[in-house]
């Protein structure tokens, strides 16, 4: 049983959410630590304030020691992948060798209306993530890399210093999505989340992705599967420690404690203690 938590930076404050990191950094119980790639809340008052994904991650990352770190996940419309594949390999040099490279097709209308970001169609835009997703793994993986594409086009272009993850930071996809999303995952991915799924549909999107491995070639033993599931403030933790029990007999491979706000250390404490009951 492998266990995350997810600080989404909205509605809260930097030293709220460094709390929540600190202590999650040091119970060994929690492996990885994520935030998410939005500007507007997606909960509550999206008028509300929210801190930027790749800023507050690279802080955090100095900040702690041991956990993993990564966004769940980068929307491909905000970052052009040569740039974030760019970002991606200095923060794995900063983080020594912590990151988790999430990815995702983007799909947040509101906030792409009023930055002006062209989300494209969906055929659109999952190609778009498709070849986003090749041009990442090529810039990560290679020395120089060309690529030819509709939406990216790349000439000699390099990517340096590379991280100390060899060949590359794992790459996470991040989605549901059965045609396109699950088959990028099985193309690309070392790590699969789904978010806020039950057990029953875990286990239907998860016989789907094994159903594009096997068109594609690709073990599935090389693909972690994760769920994020809420954690609320008021919650009691052994609810989501039941939940989670749940997920794992479904198969999952790790679950993700996406709390919510208020942001509090001690309710990780908690999460812990409660998640011992589980051995």
């Amino acid at each position: 049983m492998r266990f995350g938590i997810k600080t989404a930076p909205q509605h809260t404050t930097w030293n709220e959410m460094l709390d929540v990191w600190r202590a999650a950094d040091a119970i060994e119980l929690f492996e990885s630590a994520w935030n998410f790639d939005h500007f507007y809340p997606l909960v509550g008052d999206t008028e509300g304030p929210c801190l930027e994904s790749w800023v507050t991650l690279s802080a955090l990352a100095q900040m702690t020691s041991r956990i993993r770190i990564g966004c769940m996940v980068n929307g491909t419309p905000y970052r052009h992948p040569a740039v974030l594949a760019n970002m991606a390999a200095s923060l794995d040099i900063v983080s020594g060798g912590r990151l988790e490279l999430g990815l995702g097709a983007g799909w947040n209308q509101e906030e792409s209306e009023a930055y002006g970001i062209d989300l494209l169609p969906m055929g659109q835009r999952m190609d778009r993530f498709e070849e986003s997703v090749e041009v990442i793994t090529r810039l990560l993986g290679n020395e120089s890399t060309n690529f030819k594409g509709k939406y990216f086009n790349l000439t000699n272009a390099r990517c340096e210093p590379k991280g100390p993850q060899q060949p590359a930071p794992p790459i996470v996809i991040g989605g549901g999505g059965e045609k396109r999303t699950l088959r990028i995952a099985a193309r690309f991915a070392q790590h699969w989340n789904l978010p806020f799924a039950s057990p029953n549909k875990f286990k239907r999107k998860h016989e789907i992705l094994l159903g594009h491995c096997d068109a594609v070639g690709r073990d599935p033993s090389e693909i972690l599967c994760s769920v994020q599931i809420a954690y609320a403030a008021d919650q009691d933790p052994l609810e989501a420690v039941g939940q989670a029990a749940a997920l794992f007999e479904a198969g999952v491979g790790m679950v993700i404690f996406t709390l919510r706000t208020p942001y509090r250390a001690e309710r990780v404490d908690a999460l812990a203690k409660a998640l011992e009951t589980l051995g």
